[in-house]
């Protein structure tokens, strides 16, 4: 099945002032590499070539400075402008065009995936089967995400966005497997309290057709929300820890040539602007 990637990058990012007040978040370094980095390579690592960037008007242009069209990295890349941010849903909305007939992956631009057998999990075959498929996880404070709701036999019951008194400790990961249904059911969702048209209202529609799956990351997956200064540095630490063992992460040139998308002469092609860098030495050991 054809899928295509989106990566919500818009907002104010307003957790992160005065940091964000120039600058998008998602163009912040996370150690040796943009934030943005990351969530492109969770959407690699799943297979997918095509992926839109959804950011703001004033961040677009260093976006396509940073990244271009995609073509150096056997891919193809699109910008969209979210000019008023009204929520995650909105991502389908405005990236209806780009989906088209495909099946759709959204991950969020702050957000950090790594670990062993993530890849695996990202190319897992049922991921393509009708309906939606989210990332769960067990933290220390669920209220701030949406939570998993589940009876006693461990089935899901619902989805809630940042309860007071969250039912469990699963909270959902900004990554998300969606059918083509998806565009259409954002079109239904209508603005919550907070006035956004909040991602949990979606998963709970495919949950009430019985078309949602739920899966929980184990250990082996760390995941990052760094939307705050706090996580944003243990993001930066975890990293440099891992390149430390001879584990890159968020390396987008590595695994497009893994991926066979390009080959050994554009990948050293790649380096040659990076050889004066740090991670241009890593990405050049290979």
């Amino acid at each position: 099945m054809n899928r295509k990637g989106i990566i919500l990058a818009g907002g104010l990012g307003t957790r992160l002032f005065p940091l964000t007040r120039a600058i998008s978040k998602q163009l912040l370094p996370v150690y040796d590499k943009p934030m943005v980095y990351y969530p492109l390579s969770t959407l690699m690592l799943a297979g997918i070539r095509e992926v839109l960037i959804i950011t703001t008007e004033q961040e677009r242009p260093r976006f396509e400075q940073l990244l271009g069209d995609g073509s150096k990295l056997g891919m193809s890349l699109s910008y969209k402008v979210q000019s008023d941010p009204k929520g995650i849903s909105e991502a389908f909305i405005l990236g209806e065009e780009f989906i088209g007939n495909s099946s759709v992956t959204l991950v969020l631009g702050d957000n950090i995936f790594c670990g062993e057998g993530l890849e695996s999990l990202l190319k897992n075959p049922e991921l393509d089967t009708r309906g939606a498929t989210v990332f769960a996880k067990e933290v220390a404070a669920p209220e701030k995400y949406g939570v998993v709701h589940q009876d006693e036999n461990g089935k899901v019951i619902k989805l809630l966005e940042k309860p007071k008194e969250p039912p469990t400790n699963l909270a959902v990961t900004g990554l998300y497997f969606y059918d083509n249904d998806v565009v259409e059911i954002a079109k239904e969702v209508k603005p919550s309290h907070r006035g956004e048209l909040e991602i949990t209202d979606i998963n709970n529609i495919y949950l009430e057709k019985e078309e949602l799956h739920v899966s929980i990351f184990g250990e082996g997956v760390t995941w990052f929300d760094t939307g705050g200064f706090d996580a944003l540095l243990e993001a930066a630490c975890f990293v440099k820890e891992q390149q430390e063992k001879g584990f890159l992460v968020g390396a987008i040139e590595k695994i497009a040539y893994q991926n066979g998308w390009i080959n050994h002469d554009q990948l050293q092609e790649l380096c040659l602007s990076l050889e004066k860098s740090g991670y241009g030495h890593k990405i050049i050991s290979l």
